[in-house]
């Protein structure tokens, strides 16, 4: 099977671009061209303001989703603004905007497509049109696009100007244990399910799925000495990732990534995590489901058909892999 990517090359939008190496070279060498900081000090070029800054996001993408938690959760909902893409991607334009039920329009520039706000922000840019985007409305910029930079900018940077001060995810004196279990938990289960679902080979996909059963339950080790949260008695970002991961498990990766070993119900102390993460205030209305499972049973192009997945047959072989599951990072 042919794989076909969707990208801008020196500006020019490409629906439908069949894959190679050539082609992941040139999204590798773009994967830091928005990686600005908002700053609370006015020390850089974006300087932290009410009304100026805006969120692209969908509610399909656990990426995104991280964001639209924590504008929720920071109180940043008077502050920073956000249009949702629609979650239907399959189509020759990927993502875009529009007035309907799952999707609004663009609030802070018009247009009918994401791609057509990376091209007003760099007219030359060659790369992926991946959300979330945060837009700088003052001078036609974008800020950064990636999810890990941008929660950690509205976790602080704009609680001067109307964020609340005392929801914190990243202390401090955590720094250093949320890093270390950030660590593994990115690589094997939240970008896992990727590596599984766009494997191009068996074995490549075979190892990415025993991975991710390795994480979760390396992760369930983790929750079952009793605490509430992963890193103890508070909420901190790894909870995030691991939240955004495990509520698209059951209606989007379990079938459309083919993450297929055990069903989540075989862990049972993360199906707790998830559903005290969801108890809390505000972050049960950041969660569509009905997002989740339009975008990924769309065509999505990068998922190859010949792929078998593996059953629960093949689970035992991965329970040996997770050996040490209870130690903390």
């Amino acid at each position: 099977m042919a794989r076909t990517v969707k990208m801008m090359v020196d500006g020019v939008w490409r629906g439908d671009m069949p894959d190679g190496p050539e082609l992941r070279a040139l999204r590798a060498a773009s994967a830091d061209r928005f990686r600005h900081a908002v700053s609370a000090d006015g020390l850089t070029p974006f300087p932290a303001e009410a009304g100026r800054y805006h969120l692209y996001v969908s509610y399909a993408c656990p990426w995104a989703h991280r964001t639209i938690l924590y504008r929720r959760l920071k109180g940043l909902e008077g502050v920073i603004g956000m249009s949702v893409l629609h979650p239907r991607w399959g189509g020759p334009d990927g993502w875009t905007f529009g007035d309907s039920d799952m999707s609004t329009v663009d609030h802070a520039g018009g247009r009918a497509t994401l791609h057509e706000v990376y091209a007003a922000a760099a007219p030359d840019y060659t790369g992926k049109i991946t959300v979330p985007v945060l837009w700088d409305r003052r001078t036609g910029a974008i800020v950064n696009n990636q999810s890990g930079d941008i929660i950690r900018l509205l976790d602080h940077a704009f609680d001067g100007v109307g964020g609340d001060a005392g929801v914190r995810f990243r202390p401090e004196a955590l720094a250093g244990e949320i890093d270390a279990l950030n660590a593994w938990l990115l690589p094997e289960l939240c970008e896992g399910v990727y590596a599984a679902g766009f494997a191009a080979t068996q074995a490549a996909y075979e190892t990415a799925v025993r991975g991710v059963f390795s994480a979760l339950g390396r992760l369930e080790g983790l929750l079952s000495d009793g605490r509430a949260w992963l890193l103890g008695d508070r909420v901190t970002e790894p909870d995030w990732h691991l939240f955004c991961t495990l509520v698209r498990f059951e209606s989007a990766y379990r079938d459309a990534m083919r993450c297929t070993l055990r069903p989540l119900s075989a862990y049972p102390f993360l199906v707790a995590h998830r559903e005290r993460l969801l108890a809390l205030p505000g972050v049960a209305d950041t969660v569509r489901q009905d997002h989740v499972r339009r975008h990924y049973h769309d065509v999505l192009g990068e998922v190859d058909p010949a792929i078998v997945p593996l059953g629960p047959q093949a689970a035992r072989a991965t329970d040996g892999a997770a050996t040490g599951a209870g130690e903390r990072p």
